[in-house]
């Protein structure tokens, strides 16, 4: 069967897309013990009405939804302008939320910068049906968070301007994954500053907003602010500013495949999505369902300041056995739920003067044969090699399992050279 160029690019063997392959074979302390713990991912009554078996309000997202949407982001987020229905596009999810405004702000063969480390299916989203590109910005040893990172993405523009390239604009993860960190509030309007300069988009990608927490002992984690609650006055052109997020990640809810595009100034880029919406519009179930989550303030309030403290505790866990097994790991995360850690530099550590061509190939190789699963850095374009993303949003017994098991890998490798 003949398929288009893109089809066949995508038909591929990618391993990138392992996960898919262990998460159908995962871990249960009964029914599987022999199953991968991965660490890489994590009712009762409906009562639906008949208008969720209809296409509802059209495409966007019912005005329900879209009220509570509102509601809900202008309570959490802080922003200076509370957020109006008019504001918001919901889709299937954040991925199709970034890949429409790919599609809206940008023409194919348009650039997106995305600062390294990055989430891994941003270059899908952006490049694999809008034709756009996505340029990786390197930092060389600075912190992609801070404010040294800013000049490095006006070098990268500069440098696609000489090359007779256009760039559409830059994206940021905010809190970051895979850094678990958030952007100062100053790096921001810095960023605003340099796409006010060179007339391009800002969109952040805030899908781990509420996941967020202050510890007393992380006294070097920055505190969120969304974008959306920074005035733009003097900074940025305000229809510029594109701010995403979903139910998938603060409420551990990616099956409802649940996101929204908020875009508070540019009427143009809403008419223009009604043509492309019904591709991804989202379930009426599924429409329902959020809507009767975020109406509820009083449940939402608690669910929010719970998850918040489980987290917190789980990243301790996590940071603590990384402290006692000599395992070097990202500080000042207060945010998302993993934790950056570097197996590459543990592993030299255990095996002095042994040259590895590819460490990222070889941990990985020893965690599969202790059947855990760790996203590489190499699926996030990291600049350096050996850092992997645990993600500590698991029961308890799961994630103390999987640390274990990481523990072996390790004395797995010592074994097999010896």
């Amino acid at each position: 069967m003949s398929l288009s160029q893109r089809a066949f690019e995508a038909s591929q063997p990618n391993d990138g897309l392992l996960f898919w392959d262990v998460i159908q074979d995962l871990w249960d302390e009964e029914s599987n013990p022999n199953g991968f713990v991965s660490l890489g991912h994590i009712h009762d009554n409906i009562n639906l009405p008949l208008t969720a078996f209809t296409y509802g309000d059209g495409a966007r997202g019912t005005r329900r939804l879209r009220n509570a949407i509102c509601g809900f982001l202008t309570r959490q987020l802080k922003p200076v302008r509370p957020i109006d229905p008019a504001h918001i596009v919901v889709t299937n999810g954040c991925s199709s939320a970034i890949e429409h405004l790919a599609w809206a702000l940008g023409n194919p063969g348009d650039i997106f910068l995305v600062g390294m480390p990055f989430y891994g299916t941003f270059l899908p989203d952006l490049t694999l049906r809008t034709s756009c590109r996505m340029t990786a910005v390197s930092f060389n040893g600075v912190d992609p968070l801070g404010d040294e990172a800013v000049p490095k993405y006006e070098s990268a523009i500069l440098d696609a301007f000489s090359a007779g390239q256009k760039v559409a604009g830059i994206v940021i993860c905010h809190p970051h994954n895979p850094l678990g960190r958030c952007y100062p509030r100053r790096v921001i309007e810095d960023l605003m500053r340099v796409c006010q300069k060179y007339q391009i988009h800002l969109i952040s990608d805030e899908i781990y907003a509420l996941s967020t927490w202050s510890v007393p002992s992380q006294s070097d984690a920055v505190p969120f602010e969304s974008a959306l609650s920074i005035n733009l006055d003097s900074l940025m052109d305000p229809s510029r500013l594109h701010v995403i997020w979903g139910m998938s990640k603060d409420f551990g809810a990616n099956g409802i495949r649940i996101g929204a595009i908020v875009s508070q100034n540019n009427v143009p880029l809403h008419a223009s999505l009604v043509s492309v919406a019904l591709y991804s519009s989202s379930s009426s179930v599924a429409d329902h369902l959020t809507a009767n989550i975020l109406e509820d303030d009083a449940w939402v309030d608690g669910y929010i300041l719970e998850n918040k403290k489980r987290l917190a505790r789980h990243l301790e866990v996590v940071q603590t056995w990384a402290e006692v097994n000599d395992i070097p790991y990202m500080h000042g995360v207060n945010s998302a739920f993993f934790l950056w850690i570097d197996l590459g530099s543990a592993y030299q550590k255990r095996h002095p003067g042994k040259n590895i061509s590819d460490m990222d190939a070889e941990v990985t190789s020893s965690l599969l044969r202790s059947k855990v699963f760790l996203a590489s850095g190499k699926h996030f374009g990291a600049e350096q090699r050996g850092w992997f993303r645990i993600v500590f949003s698991q029961q308890r017994r799961i994630l103390e399992e999987g640390l274990r098991r990481i523990v072996d890998a390790l004395a797995l490798m010592h074994r097999t050279e010896t």
